[in-house]
């Protein structure tokens, strides 16, 4: 189920960086205050060419360290993990709402889109941001309830082994929660169980992807397609940030989820390439890209409302909430104060890079 689900995802994800620039480009533009420009002399370009490519390697680098540092440079199992986990979480729900919802907003309630319904007075980013929440909320309910089901099922053909008759069979079976909770092999439900919460920990941390990789491309298109060198500039040092930052909190956790190290590659280089991918696709449609097109502002207004709706459910549900209601932190006030200090510095920083980007 697990590689049905991954190859869907990476297919969607494909699809979609295939069609924008194809939906941005068929757009024509007109000659009104929507029509948007890419003018510039030819030296402008050619300088802004070289720090687009700066741009390029920068955010590369940036997302590569940042998703590394808390999956091979950090313990799992130490407090100090528990206040990364912590400032991973503020940095994704500022993320969500700082970042991500306030561009939706802006492109869904454009004058571009004109008044007619629903493109008028009706709130579309917040419905898109609520539908992506609820999808996600039921996509972890049906997937965790398919993985719960099959472990039931296998424990139920596994239990009644024995080899010594039907009397010591039914003595097994009837006994499989004693013998668990003793250590015993016989229908053991610890180790599915374990298997069943490392299983969701994978799907979280997969969905938790989609959503942050989608922002990427979106603000990586946006460096790539801006003919102005000192707009460009400013948003190098931003992006490279907002990369760094939102990888450390990804890499948090992949590092929790206990992927294989394969896995760990593929998805580490996932999403480190986002943002440098949207950087090409930017360069490439520069031309003939319209941010204020009707089409654009579609397009991007939906997938950002959609993101972070997926990012500030997951931020709250899925990493905030589980962590400050772990026995370990509520045993302890100091871990509780660090936690909570480790929060709201994740979210301010993060918050902060919205002044340039």
């Amino acid at each position: 189920m697990m590689s049905r689900f991954r190859k869907t995802l990476i297919s969607a994800f494909v699809l979609y960086l295939v069609i924008l620039p194809l939906l941005v480009s068929a757009a024509e533009e007109e000659e009104n205050e929507c029509g948007g420009s890419n003018g510039g002399s030819a030296g402008e370009k050619a300088t802004a060419l070289k720090y687009k490519i700066i741009a390029f390697f920068s955010i590369l680098f940036a997302g590569i360290f940042g998703v590394c540092l808390p999956i091979f440079g950090l313990k799992s199992e130490s407090n100090f993990f528990m206040f990364v986990k912590a400032f991973a979480a503020g940095v994704i729900l500022a993320t969500g709402f700082v970042h991500i919802l306030p561009d939706a907003t802006e492109s869904l309630t454009s004058p571009c889109l004109g008044e007619e319904p629903p493109w008028g007075d009706f709130p579309m980013t917040g419905l898109v941001a609520m539908a992506a929440s609820i999808l996600t909320m039921l996509i972890e309910s049906f997937a965790s309830g398919y993985l719960n089901r099959s472990r039931l099922a296998k424990e139920g053909k596994t239990l009644p082994v024995s080899t010594g008759g039907d009397k010591e069979e039914h003595a097994h079976t009837g006994s499989a929660h004693t013998h668990a909770s003793q250590g015993h092999s016989h229908g053991s439900l610890l180790v599915p169980q374990d298997d069943h919460i490392d299983m969701r920990k994978k799907i979280v941390t997969q969905i938790l992807e989609l959503g942050i990789v989608v922002h990427s491309v979106i603000i990586g298109i946006s460096l790539g397609v801006s003919p102005s060198v000192s707009t460009i500039k400013p948003l190098i040092a931003a992006i490279t940030f907002h990369q760094l930052f939102e990888g450390f909190g990804l890499g948090g956790c992949i590092s929790e989820a206990k992927f294989k190290v394969k896995k760990i590659w593929v998805m580490l280089m996932f999403f480190a390439l986002t943002a440098p991918l949207g950087i090409g696709i930017g360069i490439g449609v520069a031309e003939i890209y319209n941010e204020n097109s009707p089409m654009a502002l579609k397009v991007s207004g939906f997938l950002n409302a959609a993101a972070s709706g997926i990012l500030i459910y997951m931020a709250l549900v899925d990493l905030v909430a589980p962590l400050f209601m772990n026995p370990k932190a509520q045993s302890s006030m100091r871990i509780q104060v660090a936690c909570s200090v480790s929060l709201v510095l994740g979210a301010g920083l993060m918050s902060l890079l919205a002044i340039w980007a």
